[in-house]
C-alpha cells in the first residue's frame, strides 16, 4: 500500500520540475513512510511513497522498472494472487528477482498488456510509462478500493493517490457548482467528478491513457453488469457463499506483516473472525470503538466474539476534546468535508492500532451486496410509501428519528427517485423548504447506473438501489477507509469485496438476500454454525455516532457550532439563503430534527475553516 504521483507535460520540450514532483509526493509521506522515491526523465516524472507490506527488502522499492527498461511502473495496492503467476511466468524463461508483487504486475504487462487484469485478485491503483509508445496508462480496480485522481492545467497531466498532491502543486482549490449541488442533496459527489473544479478520478474498473501526442482514451476493464448476466447459476449458494469467502479471506491474509481486523460487534466483521478461526489463522488482533452511549455501542458483542475465538481485544471510545481534534485530522486526511460521519473513530481506531499491525481487515461492502441496510426495506413497497406519504404528518411518525425520516421519504413519488435518494438523509423536498435550494443535480453518472440497474433488475427497487449503492455510496465508503487508515500509515483489506462474491451476489434470486427478519439472509445462513446467536440475531448499529450529543454537550464542539452560526459557508452564493442561527437555535432549544440538516453544513464549515486554505 502506497502513495502515488506524477506528472507529464505534453510540450515534449519542457521538462518535468524535480522540485514539484517531490513535494506532490512527500504530501504523501502518511501512506508510505517506509521508503520513497522519483522517476525524471524530461516531460516525465513519477512519485512514489512506500508502505511495506508485501517483500520489506529494498527489492520492492518504486518507481519499478522493467528489465528491458521499456516500463515504468508506480503502483499502490496488492495483487493477493501474485505467487500463483510465478510457474507461467518461469515458462517464459522470466527470472523472478524479488519476493514482490510489483514486480509480478509488472512482469504481466509486459507479457500480455492489459488483457491480464481480469486475472488479479487484488486491490491497485497504477500508472505505467511506456517509453517506446510514449504514452501513460493509469489503472484502477475493480471497485475503486484504490483511489487516483488526475487533473490538466496548462497541457499538463497531474496524477496522484489524493486531491492534496495536486493541490500542493498550485492546482486551483476550487468548488465546482455541481459538485456542490450533489454533495448537498446526495451526501457525496459520485463517478468521475469530485467536489472540485476540474479535478477528476480515474472510474474504478477503467484504465485511462494519456498519449504524448495529447490523445485520451478511457476505457472499460470491468463491467459488473456483463459479470452479473454472464455469471453461471450457483447451484448451492450457502456453499458456494461460504467457500468463496474463506478463499478470499484466506487470500487477504497473504502479507509479510501483521494483520488485525476491525471488529465492530455486527455480523459482518464477526463473519470474518469466524472465518478466521475456522481457517487456524492465530494471534489475530481486533480493534473496536465503543460508546458509552447503550443505542450506539457494540463493543460487548465485539468483546464476546473476540473472546470466542481467543483473538486479542482491544477498544477505545472517542470523545470531547479528542474527538474534536480527531475529526480535523480526518477532514485533513479525506480532502472533503467528511460526510458518513464515523471518520474520527476510524482514523483514531488505525491509530490505535498501528504499533502492532501494519494491515485491518474490514466488513466494507457486505450491506450493499447483500440489503443490509434498513433503509432498502422501504423499497419493498412502494405503495405503502404512498400511504405514508399522506397520513406522515401523524404525531405516530414523530415518535423516532427513523420514522420521521420515513415519513420525509415517503414524499418522494418517482421510482426512479426513490431508488436516487434512499441512502440520504434529507430529500429535495426538505432542502427546498429548509435550505432554500430549489434545483436537484443533474446526477448524470446516478442516471447512467440506475439504467443499468433497471436493465438487470427491471422492476425491482431494492436490487436497483443494491447496484446503485455498489457503484456510488459504496465507493465513498472505501474512499474513507482508504484515508483514515492510510492516515495511520495502515493498508485496509475488504474481504466482501472479492470479484466472484461481487458477481454471484449479484446473479442470486432475491431470496437469498431478503428472506428473514434482518435480510442478509445468504450470509447468516453461512454462518451459522460459525457465530454465537448473540450476534447473528442482534439488532444492526453499525459504526453510529451520537453527533446531536456532542454538539450540545461538548464544550469544543459548542465553541465550534457558534462559529458555525457566523461561518464564511454562508456567504457563498450556494448558501446565501440558509438562516444558519436559526437552525441553530432551533436544535440547541431540542428540535433534534435538525440534526441532518446541521450536519453536512457543519462539516462542510470545518473543512472550510480548517482544509481549503492550506494550499
Amino acid at each position: 500500500m502506497c502513495g502515488i504521483n506524477g506528472i507529464m507535460h505534453l510540450q515534449t520540450q519542457k521538462k518535468v520540475d524535480e522540485r514539484l514532483l517531490t513535494k506532490m509526493r512527500d504530501s504523501l509521506e502518511h501512506r508510505g513512510p517506509d521508503d520513497k522515491g522519483l522517476f525524471l526523465e524530461n516531460n516525465i516524472g513519477l512519485g512514489h511513497r512506500r508502505l511495506s507490506v508485501i517483500d520489506l527488502s529494498s527489492a520492492g522499492h518504486q518507481p519499478f522498472f522493467s528489465d528491458n527498461g521499456r516500463y515504468v511502473m508506480v503502483y499502490n495496492g496488492e495483487i493477493y494472487n501474485f505467487k500463483d503467476f510465478y510457474p507461467e511466468l518461469r515458462s517464459h524463461g522470466i527470472i523472478i528477482k524479488t519476493n514482490s508483487d510489483t514486480e509480478v504486475l509488472l512482469q504481466l504487462y509486459e507479457l500480455y498488456g492489459l488483457k491480464m487484469l481480469n486475472r488479479l485478485h487484488g486491490m491497485f491503483a497504477f500508472a505505467i510509462w511506456d517509453k517506446m509508445e510514449r504514452k501513460l496508462i493509469t489503472v484502477r480496480d475493480r471497485m475503486g478500493v484504490k483511489p487516483l485522481y488526475y487533473t490538466f492545467k496548462n497541457e499538463t497531466f497531474y496524477f496522484a493517490s489524493e486531491q492534496k498532491a495536486l493541490f500542493t502543486v498550485g492546482i486551483p482549490l476550487k468548488l465546482a457548482n455541481d459538485g456542490l449541488e450533489e454533495f448537498i442533496f446526495n451526501r457525496f459527489v459520485s463517478g468521475e467528478n469530485t467536489l472540485y473544479e476540474n479535478v477528476k478520478k480515474v472510474l474504478p474498473g477503467h484504465v485511462m491513457t494519456i498519449h504524448e501526442s495529447g490523445k485520451i482514451t478511457n476505457e472499460k476493464w470491468w463491467d459488473l453488469k456483463s459479470e452479473i448476466q454472464n455469471h453461471p447459476k450457483i447451484q448451492k449458494p450457502i456453499e458456494w457463499f461460504r467457500n468463496t469467502f474463506d478463499d478470499s479471506l484466506k487470500l487477504r491474509m497473504v502479507s509479510d506483516v501483521p494483520v488485525g481486523v476491525l471488529l465492530s460487534g455486527g455480523l459482518d466483521s464477526a463473519s470474518i473472525l469466524a472465518s478466521l478461526n475456522q481457517q487456524n489463522f492465530k494471534d489475530i488482533q481486533t480493534y473496536n470503538i465503543g460508546f458509552k452511549e447503550k443505542e450506539h455501542n457494540e463493543s460487548h458483542l465485539a468483546k464476546l466474539i473476540a473472546d470466542k475465538f481467543n483473538y486479542g481485544f482491544h477498544t477505545m471510545q472517542l470523545e470531547d476534546n479528542n474527538l474534536f481534534e480527531k475529526l480535523l485530522s480526518a477532514t485533513y486526511f479525506q480532502d472533503e468535508p467528511i460526510m458518513h460521519l464515523s471518520e474520527p473513530h476510524i482514523l483514531a481506531l488505525s491509530q490505535m492500532a498501528k504499533p502492532a499491525v501494519k494491515v485491518l481487515l474490514s466488513g466494507e461492502g457486505a450491506d450493499e451486496l447483500m440489503g443490509g441496510y434498513v433503509r432498502y426495506k422501504a423499497l419493498k413497497y412502494p405503495s405503502l410509501l404512498q400511504t405514508i406519504a399522506v397520513i406522515g404528518n401523524m404525531e405516530y411518525f414523530n415518535t423516532s428519528p427513523r420514522f420521521e425520516k420515513l415519513a420525509r421519504y415517503s414524499q418522494i413519488a418517482d421510482p426512479d427517485d426513490l431508488v436516487l435518494y434512499n441512502g440520504c438523509n434529507i430529500y429535495p423536498k426538505d432542502i427546498s423548504t429548509v435550505f432554500g435550494i430549489n434545483s436537484p443535480p443533474k446526477n448524470e453518472y446516478r442516471m447512467q447506473i440506475l439504467a443499468e440497474a433497471k436493465s438487470i433488475y427491471p422492476n425491482n427497487l431494492r436490487r436497483q438501489a443494491l447496484y446503485l449503492d455498489q457503484h456510488t455510496y459504496l465507493c465513498s465508503l472505501l474512499d474513507r477507509n482508504d484515508r483514515c487508515t492510510m492516515g495511520a500509515s495502515i493498508e485496509c483489506r475488504d474481504p466482501f469485496l472479492d470479484q466472484r462474491l461481487i458477481a454471484g451476489l449479484g446473479s442470486l434470486d432475491d431470496k437469498w438476500l431478503f428472506t428473514g427478519k434482518k435480510w442478509k439472509y445468504i450470509l447468516k445462513s453461512a454462518m451459522a454454525s460459525r457465530l454465537p446467536a448473540e450476534v447473528l440475531k442482534f439488532k444492526k448499529v453499525g459504526l453510529s455516532v451520537p453527533w446531536g450529543d456532542y454538539l450540545i454537550k461538548s464544550q469544543g464542539f459548542i465553541d465550534e457550532l457558534d462559529s458555525f452560526s457566523k461561518s464564511d459557508l454562508f456567504k457563498m452564493d450556494y448558501f446565501g439563503r440558509i438562516n444558519a442561527p436559526k437552525l441553530v437555535e432551533n436544535f440547541r432549544k431540542g428540535d433534534t430534527k435538525m440534526i441532518p440538516y446541521i450536519m453536512p453544513l457543519f462539516m462542510m464549515h470545518i473543512w472550510l475553516k480548517n482544509y481549503a486554505n492550506k494550499f
